[in-house]
């Protein structure tokens, strides 16, 4: 029975007898994409609403060859911050590839003359730039933006999200350096009782 169906198929022109395929089954890979979330606080932002440009708890698709800039114009800007203590241009981030690594990270870059940048303690003075951590707390004038990067695959495009917190962001530890007794310490946040 096997052989006259494979002849009938023979006879249609089919070479071989396959199951339909459903469009599950036939759709492209679907790639990861990269992403950064952004939490942001400013103490005054009830008052000042320095975030009214921003879109929040949306995904915003980049390509990865984009120089994302953050600041004051939005002529210049991917993001804006309405508020003059801020620089026409604060800081840029850029998504790369190191160098024998497979995977991407991205890099921040302070190119407000005016203003540091602190990034997990780390100061940085204009044209200065480094690695963002995973997770890191960066920093500059009232301003505090969370940043978690999620790992993706795709080499053409990167997303970058943003929510706002309405309490202030505090970096979760501040490894201190290690004393002569051995001992590590970590730095916690205090915050101060409703008596003092």
């Amino acid at each position: 029975m096997l052989q006259l169906q494979t002849y009938f198929f023979f006879l249609l022109g089919f070479s071989e007898v396959r199951p339909m395929e459903t469009a599950f089954e036939t759709a492209d890979t679907e790639e990861t994409i990269t992403s950064l979330n952004i939490t942001v606080y400013h103490p005054e932002q009830e008052k000042k609403q320095v975030f009214r440009a921003i879109k929040f708890c949306q995904r915003q698709q980049l390509t990865v060859d984009e120089f994302v800039k953050f600041g004051r114009n939005c002529d210049i800007c991917h993001f804006q911050f309405v508020d003059t203590q801020v620089s026409r241009i604060q800081f840029a981030l850029q998504l790369f590839r190191p160098f024998g690594s497979s995977e991407f990270v991205f890099e921040i870059k302070n190119l407000s003359k005016r203003v540091k940048l602190t990034v997990n303690n780390v100061e940085l003075a204009y044209l200065n730039k480094i690695i963002l951590p995973r997770r890191c707390l960066v920093c500059f004038g009232n301003y505090k933006l969370s940043m978690h990067k999620q790992d993706g695959l795709s080499e053409n495009f990167f997303e970058i999200s943003f929510d706002m917190s309405k309490t202030p962001l505090w970096q979760e530890a501040v490894t201190l350096p290690i004393p002569e007794s051995g001992a590590v310490k970590l730095k916690f946040p205090v915050e101060a009782e409703e008596d003092e």
